[in-house]
């Protein structure tokens, strides 16, 4: 009789142990959840640059395919250069013309200038208007003639910044238009990680802490650290869409109230060899500093 007792006893006391040990457990997991600095919302971004050709024309030679990596200045694409080496030469010819027309007005000028008592004051004032026109003729001609050497060294596409070719499916014979974009470049040296941290974890997060980077489908761990959380996001419910530029605020309000994700800029300080970078596949964001290294280790296992 004693010993059932006694094994009643030890059973609700095992069972109400392991009830508080669980829910001294999910308390702690909860508040490391919901409060501690970490995400699994982040996305590893870069600096794309638009490239496109200043000038008009028909694409002649392409030196890269697309997902080549490039360095800054290397040679991309080439114009046919017909036209262009054209316009120089009718621009030299110009220039040359301009400049007999120059000399000739100037010896004009002086010549009439010299025997002033001999001529009337409107044939030097005509004279000297020839010879001032002569002057910006030539102006003009040296202008347009600098713009013809531009157009034709714009006629070859060079990159801005080292990185890598992508979403490039150009080829000889395609006609490029000016400021139309016919390629883009990701700058290889401008890889960071934005990570959307929810509002009431902020407090925890500082400029210059220590992160732990985790790539989805990758055992490989990244490390970085915080330069900056953004300055605003959008309000949904306030636009200043109206006629007298008043605040339009939303009426309703939900009683369920999330809270806002913030943008967090993530500098990559260290990559294992042999990771490729790729913007806009999707990673976890947690301190590297914890008080609580087992839920940050729970954390980091279901992260994925």
């Amino acid at each position: 009789m004693f010993q059932q007792r006694l094994k009643k006893v030890l059973r609700i006391f095992i069972t109400t142990l392991v009830a508080i040990v669980a829910a001294i457990f999910m308390l702690n997991f909860y508040n490391y959840y919901t409060y501690y600095p970490q995400t699994r919302d982040g996305k590893i971004r870069a600096d794309v640059v638009p490239l496109a050709t200043d000038v008009a024309g028909i694409i002649d030679k392409v030196y890269v395919k697309d997902n080549q990596q490039v360095k800054a200045g290397q040679l991309l694409l080439s114009l046919d250069k017909s036209r262009f080496e054209n316009a120089v030469d009718q621009a030299n010819a110009a220039v040359e013309k301009a400049r007999v027309q120059l000399v000739s007005a100037n010896r004009e000028n002086q010549r009439y200038q010299a025997i002033r008592n001999a001529v009337s004051a409107q044939d030097r004032d005509n004279r000297s208007d020839a010879f001032a026109s002569a002057k910006a003729n030539f102006d003009q001609a040296l202008a347009d003639q600098k713009l013809a050497l531009i157009n034709l060294h714009h006629a070859d596409l060079y990159a801005p910044v080292s990185g890598i070719i992508t979403n490039f499916s150009v080829r000889p014979g395609y006609y490029a238009n000016d400021g139309q974009g016919i390629l883009a470049l990701v700058d290889s040296s401008s890889f960071y990680v934005s990570g959307y941290f929810e509002e009431t974890k902020l407090q925890h997060v500082k400029d210059g802490d220590k992160v732990i980077i985790r790539v989805m489908g990758e055992s490989s761990i990244l490390t970085g650290h915080v330069e900056g959380l953004s300055a605003g996001v959008v309000d949904s419910d306030r636009s200043a869409e109206g006629t007298d530029m008043l605040a339009n605020v939303n009426p309703t309000f939900s009683w369920i109230r999330l809270a806002q994700r913030i943008p967090v800029r993530i500098a990559i300080d260290t990559v294992p060899k042999g990771f490729a970078l790729i913007a806009g596949r999707t990673v976890s964001v947690s301190m590297k500093e914890t008080s609580s290294p087992g839920m940050h280790n729970i954390f980091n296992f279901f992260s994925f």
